[in-house]
């Protein structure tokens, strides 16, 4: 296995064709007050594997692709189902003279 760094983070935003912003959550605790942080990054990341809005991936360091993007998405790990993904006939069980 090579040296790349690993993330795991959640699909933002896949406006832009080919490439994807992903979300890194990160919770831990702070040295000195011992507090409870949460901080995000957002990164952006090639994508050939067709992501969706709220899709669990996993993005792998790579070469500069653009000015932004030096992530590319490897695997994802758990789709987001959408209501998006369901049409209107599916849950018409209605007759149409029965109205």
């Amino acid at each position: 296995m090579n040296t790349r760094r690993r993330m795991v983070g959640v699909v933002t935003s896949d406006k832009m064709q080919k490439t994807v912003v992903v979300e890194v959550s990160r919770t831990y605790r702070h040295k000195l007050y011992k507090k409870v942080v949460h901080s995000r990054r957002r990164f952006m990341a090639h994508d050939d594997l067709g992501c969706k809005i709220g899709d669990t991936v996993q993005i792998v360091e790579s070469r500069p692709l653009s000015r932004h993007k030096r992530w590319a998405v490897e695997t994802i790990l758990r789709r987001e189902i959408s209501a998006g993904d369901t049409t209107l006939e599916e849950f018409s069980s209605i007759p149409e003279g029965a109205a």
